[in-house]
C-alpha cells in the first residue's frame, strides 16, 4: 500500500518561465485517504494513554468511613470519624458567635482579596496568638490560608524556596494522617518522631529522636489536644522539648488546629508558642485553622504566621510567602475570612465566642468522663482512665484493626482504622450503646481470625446488647 506521504493535498508543480512556485491541489483518490489514517491511528495509537503510568491511589480513610457511614440506613448507627463538633442531639453546632457574624457580613460583596488574604483577619489572627507577647508586629509575616492545610502548605513551600538544609520534616508518630502526605509532596523526606506508648506521651522516646535531629530539619509540633492522641507535654516538658530544638538548630512548626479545645481557654492551649518565641527567643511558624475552633469546616479558614528575627526577615518571609500564595491558589477564599475576622475583632463577638469555646470543650470532657464511667461500671477489661487523662477532640482507645472492623459491620459504629475515636460524636443518647460495642470488642476480640469466629457468638446471643 502507499505511504501517507503519497497522498499528502499539494504537489508541486515544475517552476515556469517566471521562475515562480506554482502550488496547486489535486484530489484524493476516492476511498484510501480515509482507510490510511484509521490504519494509521490504529497502528500508533494502540493502547497508548498519558495516564498508563497513573497508579491506583487508595481513598482518604477517614473520608472513607464517613463514605460507608452516610451510606448505612441502621438507626443505630454511630459516626466518630471526623473531628467535627457534635451538639447533645447528634446535630452540627453552628456557633453563635458565628452566627452573630453572619448577620454583620450580609451585605458583603464578592470581590477577590489581597494575595496575603483580609487584611482584618491576619491582624486579628495574629493578635490571637502573640497579643500577650514581647515580640514586635513587624517580626512577624502572615498569610491567609486555606485552613490548616493550607498553612502547612505554605510553611513547608517557603522553606523549599529559602532553605537548602530544610530537607527533613520530623512528625510526631502517631499523628494526623495528613502531615506525612503533604510533607513528601513537597519533596522533604519525612522522619517519625514516636510520640506514644502505654496511654501517655512517650517523653524519652521524644526527646532522644530529637537530640539525634539532623541539624537545620523542620519539627511539626502539635500545639495543644495532639491528634490522635489526645495526649500533650506538661508544660515543664515543653520547656525541655524547645531547649533542645534551639540547641539542635531545628525548626518548630506549630500545628495549631484545635486552640480552645484543650482547656476552653486560646490562651491556655498556646502557652507553648508563647515559651518558644517569647521565653527562648526563637524563630517559630504558627499554622492556625478555624475549621474546629469556630465550626468553619466548609469554609477553609487558616493563617500562617512566621516569627522572624528581625523586622528585615519578616519582610523577606512576607514576599516569598505571597509568591508560595500566588503560585498554588493566587489568593484565598473570602466568606469565611469575613466570619472569622468579625469574631476575632467584633469584642462583643469574640466574647460570645470564648463562651462557646467553653461550652464545647465542656461537654467534651464530660462525655469523656461519662465513657469512662460506662465501660468501668461494665468491669471492661482494660486501664480506661487514658479517657479521662487526654484532652481536646479526640480520644486514643487502643482498638485495633480487626476491632473497628467488628464494631462497623456488627454494630454500625464507625472510627478511624487507628481506633482514634472524636469524643465529640458522643452524646447521652448513644454513649452508653458505644460503651457496650466497645467491651464486646475488646472482650472477644484480639485478631481478625477472632473477628471471625463472633458470627457463632452473636447467634448465640452471647453479645446481646439491649
Amino acid at each position: 500500500m502507499a505511504s501517507i506521504s503519497e497522498f499528502l493535498p499539494f504537489r508541486k508543480f515544475q517552476r515556469d518561465s517566471i521562475s515562480s512556485s506554482i502550488y496547486t491541489a489535486e484530489p484524493f483518490p476516492s476511498g484510501d485517504i480515509a482507510t490510511l489514517i484509521q490504519e494509521f491511528e490504529a497502528e500508533n495509537d494502540a493502547g497508548y494513554s498519558f495516564f498508563s503510568e497513573a497508579p491506583y491511589i487508595t481513598p482518604d480513610a477517614i473520608y472513607d468511613v464517613t463514605r460507608i457511614y452516610n451510606a448505612d440506613s441502621s438507626i443505630q448507627k454511630v459516626y466518630l470519624g471526623q473531628g467535627t463538633y457534635r451538639d447533645e442531639n447528634g446535630d452540627p453546632w453552628i456557633l453563635p458567635s458565628v452566627r452573630m457574624a453572619k448577620e454583620k457580613i450580609k451585605t458583603c460583596g464578592h470581590e477577590y482579596l489581597p494575595i496575603a488574604g483580609l487584611k482584618e483577619l491576619r491582624e486579628g489572627a495574629v493578635d490571637l496568638i502573640f497579643h500577650d507577647l514581647d515580640i514586635g508586629r513587624d517580626r512577624i509575616a502572615s498569610c491567609q490560608s486555606v485552613s490548616g492545610t493550607g498553612s502547612l502548605l505554605l510553611a513547608g513551600l517557603v522553606f523549599r524556596h529559602i532553605s537548602q538544609a530544610a530537607r527533613s520534616v520530623y512528625i510526631t508518630s502517631p499523628t494526623w494522617s495528613n502531615h506525612r502526605l503533604l510533607f513528601e509532596t513537597m519533596g522533604f523526606t519525612v522522619k517519625d518522631i514516636p510520640y506514644f506508648k502505654k496511654d501517655a506521651f512517650d517523653f524519652f522516646a521524644f526527646i532522644s529522636t530529637l537530640v539525634a535531629a539532623e541539624e537545620g530539619s523542620l519539627v511539626v509540633l502539635h500545639t495543644c489536644a495532639h491528634n490522635p492522641t489526645g495526649c500533650d507535654p506538661t508544660r515543664d516538658q515543653w520547656m525541655e522539648i524547645a531547649s533542645i530544638i534551639k540547641q539542635r538548630r531545628l525548626f518548630p512548626i506549630f500545628d495549631s488546629a484545635y486552640l480552645g479545645f484543650s482547656s476552653g481557654s486560646v490562651d491556655e492551649d498556646k502557652w507553648a508558642i508563647k515559651y518558644f518565641t517569647e521565653e527562648m527567643g526563637m524563630e517559630a511558624a504558627v499554622c492556625l485553622s478555624f475549621a474546629k475552633n469556630m465550626g468553619l469546616y466548609g469554609e477553609r479558614v487558616g493563617l500562617v504566621a512566621f516569627v522572624a528575627r528581625t523586622a528585615g526577615l519578616a519582610v523577606n518571609v512576607q514576599s516569598v510567602l505571597e509568591k508560595c500564595q500566588r503560585a498554588t491558589i493566587s489568593g484565598p477564599p473570602a466568606y469565611g475570612a469575613r466570619i472569622a475576622s468579625e469574631v476575632l475583632n467584633d469584642p462583643v463577638i469574640r466574647e460570645q465566642w470564648g463562651r462557646d469555646l467553653l461550652i464545647m470543650s465542656g461537654r467534651i470532657r464530660a462525655m469523656r468522663a461519662r465513657l469512662y464511667f460506662c465501660l468501668l461500671e461494665m468491669e471492661t477489661p482494660g486501664d480506661w482512665s487514658c479517657l479521662v487523662e487526654q484532652t481536646g477532640m479526640f480520644g486514643y482507645t487502643g482498638l485495633n484493626p480487626a476491632q473497628v472492623r467488628y464494631l462497623a459491620d456488627e454494630y454500625h459504629v464507625y472510627m478511624a482504622d487507628t481506633g482514634r475515636i472524636s469524643i465529640a460524636g458522643l452524646n447521652e443518647g448513644n454513649v452508653e450503646y458505644f460503651a457496650r460495642t466497645l467491651d464486646c470488642a475488646v472482650r472477644y476480640v484480639s485478631s481478625e481470625e477472632d473477628e471471625e469466629n463472633l458470627d457463632v457468638l452473636t447467634e448465640d446471643g452471647e453479645l446481646d446488647l439491649s
